[in-house]
C-alpha cells in the first residue's frame, strides 16, 4: 500500500510538471549566458541565467569594471495588468514585467550581490522556438578586498536577445 502511494504522488507531482511550460536556451549581448524559463500558469514565470560578461561598475572611481560570472533569477508576469500585445498572427507576442536578485563574481577579486528587474517583450512562434529582446539591470551592492560599494550594471550588459527552445 505505502508504495501504491509513492507511486500516485509522484504520478500525480510529474503530471503538474509537465504541465508548465517551459522554454531554454541563450541570452545574447553584454551580459550572454543561459537562459532557462519555468511557466506558472499563463501569467507567471520565473526567469534563471548563468552567464558571462562585461559587467557594470562598482563605485567607478574605483574602475572595478571588468568580467563577471554571473546568475541572475526574477520572478516575472506576463502580460500584466490584462494588456496583451494585440497582433498575434500564427504565434503570440507578449510583454513581461519583473523583479529578483543577481550576483556575481568579477575576475579582479570584488563580488556583487542585488536587486534585478526585468522588462521585455517575446514572440512565442507556432512551433517550439521562441525570441525575447529585454532589458535587466541589476543595482545592489560590490564587494572586494578593500571595502564595499555600490554596484550597477544598467546599460550595455542589461540588454539581451534570448533564443529559446520550448518544451
Amino acid at each position: 500500500m505505502k508504495k501504491f502511494f509513492v507511486i500516485a504522488v509522484l504520478a500525480v507531482a510529474s503530471l503538474a510538471a509537465y504541465a508548465q511550460p517551459r522554454a531554454i536556451g541563450a541570452r545574447l549581448g553584454g551580459f550572454d549566458g543561459i537562459s532557462y524559463q519555468h511557466g506558472f500558469g499563463e501569467s507567471n514565470m520565473l526567469e534563471v541565467e548563468l552567464g558571462w560578461g562585461l559587467c557594470g561598475n562598482i563605485n567607478s572611481a574605483i574602475g572595478r569594471a571588468g568580467h563577471t560570472l554571473q546568475a541572475a533569477v526574477t520572478y516575472d508576469w506576463i502580460d500584466p495588468f490584462g494588456a496583451k500585445v494585440p497582433w498575434n498572427e500564427k504565434g503570440e507576442w507578449h510583454w513581461y514585467l519583473g523583479v529578483g536578485g543577481a550576483g556575481g563574481y568579477i575576475f579582479n577579486n570584488a563580488g556583487f550581490i542585488g536587486a534585478a528587474g526585468r522588462c521585455g517583450i517575446e514572440y512565442d512562434f507556432w512551433f517550439p522556438l521562441q525570441l525575447a529582446i529585454d532589458y535587466r539591470p541589476v543595482i545592489g551592492v560590490g564587494l572586494w578586498d578593500g571595502g564595499a560599494g555600490c554596484y550597477w550594471d544598467v546599460f550595455h550588459a542589461a540588454f539581451g536577445l534570448s533564443i529559446r527552445y520550448k518544451f
